[in-house]
């Protein structure tokens, strides 16, 4: 998400988004794309697109042993690091709040950042961590420590891959902001890692820890919402004085408007939503259809503000303001994903699940059920969204057990909270060696979507294959047991 802010060139020069160039970058059609004065990789020939490999199943290399139930040794206290201390300081706040974690150091190219993290530890704590910073690759050093049993991730998209890997390699966790790769090779390079390394690599999609989405996923289990069929769900927020607003993500994220075209932000919507219809757990995304809209948005917010004196005006940018993205599952079931940041427009993630039993909308929160009188609820039918005193008593039911218990310790956390849900609940799965809500299988399908939404919008909606990083394990796995673990 957000990190060490270190400039365009050296970013692009560091990160996975320069070899993007040979393949998502060109899939977009931005083939001598210029920006800042600096030139773009030419495309390759992209003829024979979907008769690639790209969403074959790989075979298990020897030596490697599946992780969708890896438990680790119990540990009396968890010793943790972070790197990037802008979106890392929420998880730097929440991680003091916890008895059982200690922080032992902390990481950002802006040493300023690093150290104000270790005053807010000391402050805390009384303890101060180590600081690391200054250079660009002195999180080297850090996660190269023997004192460190996870290592928190929260710089950009293109440190997340060689930050995970080097994380597993020396035996710590990895914990890793949305998306955690942005490429289909650069997931299988961090199942591979986890498999043998025997290290969890979780993506932190702090969405799948709100309350709705709990709601959700708890009324999944317990069959209120029937067989579930369809859901809708997104990433609308709009962004476009973020993605010019310098020492900010902006200063990175901003590059992948004219890179490539397809969903750029699928996490925080399809991840809440795959856990809710078992994805990974009894179905499997299959294929992909993309399509986007022109692109019209962000070039008219630069040209009518000049943002930053006119300095991006020969930037052209090429994803499409509204991406829409279908689903096909293993099971038939679809789910519809968008995305777009710079509509002026209400924030959104749909958030919506439907099926034989009942239907969940979200902004603003909506249920509709086939049998109201089931649950002693005022209702006459399905035809109409419950009332309000309605809705309330299925959340008196059905509230998840995870968010009952910490509610209150949540209150005032970031994003209403479900930032601390998460940081509790997956440091207690460390702590208590128990497998996390979710696994690197589930970070490399949410992520994959990225480039697999871009491959098939150049190929002019043509349906693209997804990745099976499961190895079909999805077809024996067992249901998500969060609604049944508090």
């Amino acid at each position: 998400m957000i990190l060490p802010n270190s400039s365009r060139r050296d970013f692009l020069k560091a990160s996975t988004l320069a070899g993007l160039g040979a393949s998502l970058a060109s899939l977009a059609g931005a083939a001598t794309a210029q920006a800042a004065g600096e030139t773009r990789p030419t495309p390759p020939n992209t003829a024979g697109i979907l008769n690639s490999s790209l969403g074959q199943t790989r075979p298990r290399p020897d030596g490697q042993r599946a992780v969708h139930e890896l438990t680790t040794k119990p540990l009396e206290r968890v010793r943790v690091a972070v790197i990037g201390l802008s979106r890392g300081m929420t998880h730097v706040g929440d991680c003091l709040n916890l008895e059982f974690v200690d922080i032992v150091a902390v990481c950002d190219l802006r040493e300023d950042r690093a150290k104000r993290a270790a005053d807010a530890c000391e402050k805390k704590r009384g303890k101060r961590p180590a600081v690391y910073g200054g250079t660009e690759n002195i999180w080297e050093e850090m996660v190269d420590r023997d004192d460190i049993d996870a290592v928190y991730i929260a710089t950009p998209w293109g440190w997340h891959v060689p930050m995970c890997l080097r994380s597993m390699e020396r035996g710590k966790h990895a914990f890793v902001e949305v998306a955690a790769a942005v490429t289909v090779e650069d997931c299988w390079r961090l199942v591979d890692t986890s498999e043998r390394t025997q290290r969890h690599c979780v993506m932190l999609e702090n969405c799948c820890y709100g309350e709705n989405e709990l709601f959700i996923l708890n009324m999944a289990r317990q069959g209120v919402l029937g067989e579930l069929t369809h859901a809708e769900c997104a990433y609308i927020h709009d962004l476009r004085g973020m993605l010019f607003s310098l020492g900010t993500e902006g200063d990175w994220r901003r590059d992948y408007h004219w890179q490539y075209n397809g969903n750029l932000y699928p996490t925080h919507g399809l991840g809440p939503v795959a856990q809710a219809l078992g994805v990974g757990r009894g179905d499997q995304f299959k294929f992909l259809v993309s399509m986007s809209s022109p692109e019209l948005g962000l070039t008219k917010y630069r040209n009518e503000r000049k943002p930053n004196g006119g300095k991006h005006a020969d930037e052209k940018y090429i994803c499409g303001d509204m991406n829409t993205s279908l689903v096909k599952t293993e099971l038939g079931r679809t789910i519809m994903i968008q995305h777009d940041v710079v509509s002026p427009r209400p924030y959104s993630r749909i958030n919506a699940v439907c099926g034989t039993g009942g239907t969940f909308f979200d902004y603003p929160a909506r249920l509709a059920i086939n049998a109201p009188k089931t649950y002693d609820l005022s209702s006459s039918g399905s035809h109409e969204w419950l009332e309000d005193k309605d809705l309330e008593k299925m959340r008196q039911k059905f509230t998840h057990p995870l968010w009952k218990k910490l509610a209150e310790l949540s209150k005032g956390g970031g994003h209403g909270g479900m930032d601390f849900v998460m940081n509790w609940r997956l440091m207690d799965c460390i702590r208590r060696g128990a497998t996390p809500d979710s696994v690197v299988y589930d970070a490399a399908a949410w992520s994959c979507i990225i480039e697999i939404s871009a491959r098939s919008v150049v190929t002019g909606s043509a349906p693209v294959p997804v990745p099976d990083f499961t190895r079909a394990l999805w077809k024996t796995m067992k249901p998500l047991a969060v609604a049944e673990q508090a």
